[in-house]
């Protein structure tokens, strides 16, 4: 029975990958045995990667060992790691090692070279602290492939034969030449589509076949209304899933046909990562990301999306691990000239949008491979400052801001709400007042829209005044696991801004949807007395009393004020000014609300 592929179920989280392989960096040149496979699931046990905050993972433990793993103020040892592993009295240890294993190796991130454990160059490419998780993804999916020696789930005998990333765009890329030849305009394939027919495209000869069941289902669909849509693609999805799986069998066809909206989510989350996709329509819609048309264009070309031979499991898996292999199709002078030629005509476009002097472009003609793919790394970069100047002239509209507001109220119905709460916090703060500079660190498409949450190591959001700076860390979580995840990191990334910009003192502005008192805990240590020897300014918020700041905005534009950035310093003052009187953190922070109030007063006094 046909399966369709994923690209991982085990890590849905591609920032997880990352922890994963710094767990394994401890096992790294181990022979990878039955016993290693067992220590690694261990490891992550112990450093709480795999089972915390897991009722299913908690299922058979005691309390004792529940109570191990939730108190995060306890380092848990190898040995009660092992024991709280061995009371799961798993059928096959090792097996739980292998399956964590699995994404890193299907990515080329890591290999069993020799029989011992190795991480590849492209693996210590996501362990760099400046790791660009685009590239990695991108470098990693043009080359993966199904079938493949490093997997037996799939085999070519029976049907498949793709680079899944590749065959998606060829598979969107027929999709819209055929929507341009019925006339009408080209907009990707929606996400409905996407979960149907992407995963279960598992060879490179029925792009052609599944690009025309999508037309002749929009045709079908075509007129009309919700209800009827929902009653025709149903059908349409049971007898397109009976199809593929070649069976009969109910449970089987209601079982794939209930799994493919998670396999085919998983994949726009993981393949959107590489920036040549984009989102569309209001969220609805997949297309080809237009400002790459050169790359993609030529890597159509390029590669069909039919799957390579190699004569050995070891040949495979240095290919997909070496990155600099492939060459890319577009690596070569005339190629290279020709995207920075695009690129520096969508930099004039914002400039002129913007109202921006024009950069100076010195005549790149001469230039050799290696200096053309900086100066497009560069370019893309500055476009991306310029993206940002336009974020914050939008944001300055009153209309904007509430629309903010809205979204930052029912963050909860947002389809990923931990990417939309970076992304209107920093809208937000682009609002707010004459800063000199906001910069929201989460990886961004070419379209400056957020592919993911801001990487570890680095605070959310950065905000540069002329007379302060300042961070904003946001998290949508609220249990104790708030504290384990932003307590300590946070006092760590501000104190590294801090360093980084003496010139002025530096804020740090905290929002969750509520507050964990081991989280408030923390950060009163530092507020009230000291971290790393220095007093820390730390503003706890929730997203309620961040609107708040949001609405007194409104209120001041709609009477035609100014909002100086001094008023912002100003509030947190005097929210920080309360700690010394304060005989507790919760004292602390009730009082917040109404420090919050009597200022909104003082403004329109």
């Amino acid at each position: 029975m046909k399966k369709p592929w994923s690209v991982t179920t085990t890590l849905r989280n591609p920032e997880r990958l990352r922890d994963f392989l710094i767990v394994l960096r401890n096992i790294e040149g181990e022979g990878w045995n039955l016993e290693t496979q067992k220590k690694y699931q261990i490891l992550l046990i112990k450093y709480r990667k795999y089972g915390y905050g897991s009722r299913q993972f908690y299922n058979g433990l005691s309390p004792k060992q529940i109570n191990l793993i939730n108190d995060l103020n306890k380092e848990i040892s190898f040995r009660e790691a092992e024991g709280i592993f061995d009371t799961k009295g798993y059928e096959d240890p090792a097996m739980r090692g292998r399956q964590s294993i699995n994404p890193l190796k299907k990515l080329g991130l890591v290999s069993i070279k020799e029989g011992k454990v190795c991480i590849t160059d492209l693996g210590h490419l996501l362990l760099k602290d400046d790791y660009d998780l685009g590239e990695m993804f991108f470098r990693s999916f043009i080359k993966w492939q199904i079938p493949n020696l490093d997997n037996d789930d799939y085999r070519f005998a029976e049907g498949y034969d793709i680079k899944p990333f590749i065959g998606t765009l060829h598979l969107i890329n027929t999709v819209n030449k055929k929507t341009i030849a019925n006339e009408e305009e080209p907009k990707g394939i929606s996400k409905q589509e996407f979960s149907l027919f992407v995963p279960t495209l598992v060879s490179y000869k029925n792009i052609e076949k599944y690009a025309n069941e999508i037309i002749k289902l929009r045709t079908e669909l075509k007129g009309k209304n919700k209800q009827e849509h929902k009653r025709i693609f149903e059908k349409y999805k049971k007898q397109f899933v009976r199809n593929f799986l070649g069976c009969k069998n109910t449970r089987e066809i209601e079982k794939l046909s209930n799994n493919l909206k998670d396999y085919g989510d998983n994949a726009i989350r993981y393949f959107r990562l590489t920036r040549y996709l984009y989102i569309r329509g209001g969220g609805f819609y997949i297309d080809l990301e237009q400002r790459r048309q050169v790359e993609i264009k030529n890597l159509l070309v390029f590669d069909s999306g039919k799957s390579l031979s190699f004569a050995t499991k070891d040949e495979y898996l240095d290919y997909i691990a070496n990155i600099t292999k492939p060459k890319l199709p577009w690596e070569t002078k005339v190629k290279l000239d020709k995207i920075l030629g695009e690129l520096i005509k969508d930099i004039r476009i914002y400039e002129k949008k913007l109202f921006v002097p024009k950069k100076e472009i010195a005549n790149y003609k001469k230039l050799n491979e290696g200096d053309l793919k900086k100066l497009i790394k560069d370019f893309r970069e500055y476009r991306r400052y310029l993206q940002e100047q336009g974020n914050h002239a939008i944001s300055q509209n009153t209309k904007e801001i509430l629309n903010y507001i809205k979204i930052l109220k029912n963050i909860y119905k947002e389809q990923d709400k931990p990417i939309a709460l970076e992304k209107y916090a920093a809208l937000a703060f682009h609002a707010l007042n004459d800063a000199l500079k906001i910069q929201p660190n989460y990886p961004v498409g070419d379209d400056n829209e957020p592919t993911f949450t801001a990487p570890a190591g680095k605070p959310d959001i950065e905000c540069y005044y002329a007379s302060f700076n300042a961070i904003c860390e946001v998290t949508m979580l609220t249990g104790r696991d708030q504290w384990y995840n932003e307590g300590q990191p946070i006092m760590r990334h501000l104190r590294d801004f801090e360093e980084r910009n003496k010139d002025k003192h530096a804020y740090c502005l905290f929002v969750a949807p509520a507050l964990h008192r081991d989280t408030l805990n923390t950060f009163w240590v530092s507020v009230k007395y000291e971290y790393e020897g220095k007093q820390q300014k730390i503003i706890p918020l929730s997203i309620q009393s961040f609107i708040e700041l949001l609405k007194t905005l409104v209120e001041i534009k709609q009477k035609g004020r100014f909002f100086p950035h001094s008023e912002l310093s100003r509030l947190y003052d005097e929210i920080l000014f309360n700690s010394i009187g304060a005989i507790d953190v919760n004292k602390w922070v009730e009082k917040i609300p109404s420090t919050i109030s009597t200022w909104q007063k003082s403004l329109f006094a």
